[in-house]
């Protein structure tokens, strides 16, 4: 019964593009995939819109789906702050609240990125030594995947802020993709120390300074983001952003265009099946759904943001990822590598304060 009620996630299952179906759809993917009874999922949002829903799913008798209602639903484009001050009944707040007080070990939501963040750094707190949330995000390279952060929690990303993220995107990587030592690679306009603006140049000598806590390889630039050179890509949140809106719109115009080319003729359509199993194992690998789930890393909780526009195969991937952070317990094994970094950030300082006071 422990071991049950440990991997109990709350859904979120009014936000996102496509509706509460594409929730439930998921969640009933998850349940027939993932776990026996050892997978509970609590279905937050409108009861009268889930109800049918859970029904056509065949959910309805299930004991490891219930339902706890919450009236609200907060827009895509409403204020993050004001949105969970206004909206309290939202099914946003409620799922979080229920990972809060301990009914929930996670909870999962395609809803407002902004609304999620605050609403999990109010409820939720921070991290003991950890500044800022970061979202992190897995994404393809030639040969595997790589993790990168931060993808849009915390535009304006100070230098000690970096050391955190890469202490946290160090253990995300070992969790998701079974890195033992991942490298860390900082984002910037060279491999050369010296280039970057300050604040890279600040962030490039703290993560420096923290020793073997994480395996920093130092500073790497666009041309290394997908050649399989780091597993950890470090930027600030307006960057990572910009990165990963940019690469979902190139994946999505190389495969249109790729189509497009093929189609002209029955000799190119021929070669296209000749390679079929080429082109499903490229879909496979590129394949946004299968890593669906930018967890918001430095809470004192879990919590797992879905995209937007998830499909309900990513909706039941972001479940996976919100069981394996319960199952890996993510805040302790990161608590005691967060302080060890800051004291490693602390002795330069004191060092300066020393030779000032003299």
């Amino acid at each position: 019964m422990a071991e049950a009620l440990a991997r109990t996630i709350a859904v979120d299952a009014m936000g996102g593009d496509k509706g509460p179906s594409a929730v439930v759809e998921g969640v009933g993917i998850a349940l027939s995939s993932q776990g026996g009874d050892s997978l509970k999922i609590v279905l937050v949002g409108q009861k009268e819109v889930l109800e049918p829903l859970v029904r056509k799913a065949k959910l309805e008798n299930d004991p490891r789906v219930t339902i706890l209602h919450a009236a609200e639903v907060i827009g895509m484009d409403e204020k993050p702050i004001k949105s969970i001050k206004a909206k309290r009944d939202s099914s946003l707040v409620r799922a979080v609240e229920l990972v809060k007080d301990g009914t929930c070990k996670a909870a999962v939501s395609c809803g407002n990125t902004g609304s999620l963040m605050a609403c999990g750094t109010i409820k939720l707190r921070m991290m003991p030594g950890v500044e800022r949330p970061a979202l992190a995000a897995v994404w393809p390279s030639q040969e595997q995947h790589f993790v990168m952060l931060d993808v849009g929690a915390n535009p304006s990303t100070k230098a000690d802020q970096f050391v955190h993220n890469a202490v946290l995107g160090s253990h995300f990587c070992r969790l998701t993709l079974g890195r033992e030592n991942p490298r860390v690679g900082l984002l910037s306009i060279g491999t050369e120390e010296s280039k970057g603006h300050e604040l890279i140049q600040a962030a490039n000598e703290r993560l420096k300074a923290v020793g073997d806590i994480i395996n920093y390889v130092g500073p790497i630039e666009g041309f290394d983001v997908f050649e399989n050179k780091v597993d950890v890509v470090l930027c600030d949140g307006f960057t990572g952003n910009v990165l990963l809106k940019t690469s979902e719109s190139l994946f999505k115009a190389f495969r249109a265009i790729v189509k497009e080319k093929i189609m002209k003729n029955p000799i190119r359509i021929l070669g296209a099946l000749l390679v079929k199993g080429a082109f499903k194992d490229v879909k496979k690998h590129l394949d946004p759904d299968r890593y669906c789930g930018a967890p918001l890393l430095g809470l004192q909780g879990n919590v797992i943001k879905a995209h937007g526009s998830a499909s309900s195969v990513a909706i039941a991937s972001a479940i996976r990822i919100a069981g394996e952070f319960i199952e890996y317990d993510m805040t302790s094994h990161a608590e005691s590598d967060i302080a060890k970094a800051n004291a490693a950030l602390a002795q330069p300082r004191e060092a300066v304060a020393a030779e000032e006071a003299n």
